[in-house]
């Protein structure tokens, strides 16, 4: 919205009240001697000539008076530009069967994140649009039970991947609110099979715009030290595709000795593969329901320098953001970011450094989201750098301007 329809309301009242000004003061000045009260008449004819010429310097007066508070309302209004539009709203509703989850909103995007179980983010879109992620309908409203269940949606894991990883997160969270941030706090994991591990996900939205702060924390309450790394998984609806800058390229020279990213892969993992699109400079994974390939999944790890992945669906463009630690160790062969997929959806992950957690101690992974619109269709690497890299670009700089 246009920073003049956002302050409409507010120049229309300072009009008003300009117009109110100029009658204001002709009141005054009518006011004969021996008369103190204020005349109610407005027209020309209220006062004698005479006694409008009496006062020429006060109706001048008056009127810069009032000129000055139009200004000046102006100038404030125009500072508070962002409370002008559709407020922030944290609501806790019932969704899909589930009867305690929190919608988020600022009249652009909305979120709904889940506190009967997870915590999990199920629901990320436009706020009269459909959900960017993927959500598992024959999941919905389920709690309890000794089983992992994804639910869909953005969740919390840890890595290195291992049956711990698939703790059953089906309990109440703790919800706690800071400002305009919503902090969802899982339970420790004891039971049935004790991690120690306690995870908790804040969510914050920007009051305007699509960017939104999701902040990762996992602390360890086990005796001992463990090794482990944050990994953020976002399960993205059907039919689109994940996209990831590949390193730059130049010709071999002693400047270029050394490799400049990796790719790691997993049994599964088939370039061959027609859901692959191996770009000059982009990697692609497509979603499709119904693959051909010798594998129905297919996944693949890579040491992403820029710090971004990208989801493309339906002209709308998901963007992760993740800070790179370029002296930290990332977890499968040093990958900090990843993505799968299969029939029915694909992940965009992102991953942090691995470190020996201690007792007590808490590792913070964070990643920034966008969400863009009306992105024109396209293929390959001449696409991405037209459609896609001028807003993964933006963010950078919105991100830029939320910090300062």
């Amino acid at each position: 919205m246009s920073t003049i329809k956002r302050l409409a309301p507010a120049l229309l009242f300072i009009q008003q009240l300009g117009s109110y000004g100029t009658v204001y003061g002709q009141a005054t000045i009518c006011a004969t001697p021996g008369n103190h009260r204020f005349s109610q008449r407005h027209s020309a004819g209220c006062c004698t000539g005479a006694e409008r010429g009496e006062r020429p310097n006060r109706i001048a007066t008056m009127r810069t008076r009032f000129n000055t508070v139009c200004l000046t309302l102006l100038f404030f209004a125009l500072l508070a530009k962002p409370c002008l539009g559709t407020p922030m709203t944290f609501e806790k509703i019932a969704y899909h069967g589930w009867l305690n989850a929190y919608r988020i909103s600022n009249g652009t995007v909305q979120l709904i994140v889940l506190a009967d179980v997870g915590p999990r983010i199920v629901f990320y879109g436009f706020a009269r649009g459909e959900n960017e992620f993927h959500e598992f309908v024959d999941q919905a409203g389920k709690t309890g039970g000794n089983e992992f269940q994804s639910y869909g949606g953005h969740r919390l894991w840890v890595s290195p991947e291992t049956e711990t990883t698939y703790f059953p997160d089906n309990v109440p969270v703790r919800v706690v609110r800071q400002g305009n941030m919503l902090r969802f706090i899982a339970p420790v994991e004891e039971s049935p099979k004790p991690t120690h591990f306690q995870k908790e996900i804040d969510v914050r939205l920007s009051p305007t715009g699509t960017h939104v702060t999701v902040i990762h924390k996992i602390t360890n309450h086990a005796v001992g030290a463990i090794e482990m790394a944050p990994w953020a998984l976002s399960a993205m609806e059907q039919s689109g595709r994940s996209i990831f800058p590949l390193p730059a390229k130049a010709p071999w020279g002693k400047a270029h000795l050394l490799p400049e990213g990796l790719l790691a892969l997993w049994s599964y993992s088939d370039l061959s593969d027609r859901r692959w699109v191996l770009g000059t400079k982009y990697l692609q994974l497509r979603q499709d329901p119904n693959p051909v390939g010798r594998f129905r999944e297919q996944m693949i790890g890579l040491y992403d320098s820029q710090g971004w992945g990208a989801y493309f669906r339906k002209s709308h463009l998901f963007v992760k953001r993740a800070e790179v630690d370029r002296a930290g160790t990332y977890p499968d062969y040093g990958c900090n970011f990843e993505t799968y997929t299969e029939p029915g959806f694909l992940e965009l992950e992102s991953l942090g450094t691995l470190r020996k957690l201690h007792t007590g101690e808490t590792a913070v992974h964070v990643e920034n989201w966008w969400l863009f619109e009306n992105v024109p269709a396209g293929e390959g690497d001449n696409w991405v750098d037209q459609s896609v890299v001028p807003l993964v670009q933006q963010t950078q700089q919105d991100r830029g301007t939320a910090m300062r």
